[in-house]
């Protein structure tokens, strides 16, 4: 009888550890989506500001053209590495499209 019982206490210890690791599981996983979801609406975010900076400019501000003069001056100043080089080129050349745009209406 002892047998019986000490083989079924093994099998919930088993299934005790199981359940904590699938708990641990989820929880990682649960954190991992809420981390994914913070940096999604973050980045909507920015890419809302900018748009609406965007939609400023096409209506004459210089907001924009001032933000992105003073980003340069910052990166030239702290030596930023070349992928925020690249962004800021890319700001540029859409400030610059956005002024064709303005000057062809």
């Amino acid at each position: 009888m002892l047998a019986i019982i000490s083989k079924y206490q093994e099998e919930l210890n088993l299934a005790t550890t199981h359940e904590h690791k699938v708990a641990d599981e989820y929880a990682r996983v649960y954190a991992e989506k809420e981390a994914r979801e913070r940096v999604i609406d973050l980045l909507h975010q920015e890419a809302k500001m900018w748009m609406d900076r965007f939609a400023l400019t096409l209506n004459g501000s210089q907001e924009l053209p001032r933000l992105l003069a003073k980003a340069k001056a910052m990166v030239d100043t702290y030596s930023a590495p070349e992928e925020i080089h690249g962004l800021l080129n890319y700001y540029q050349h859409m400030i610059d499209l956005m002024a064709h745009i303005i000057r062809d209406r």
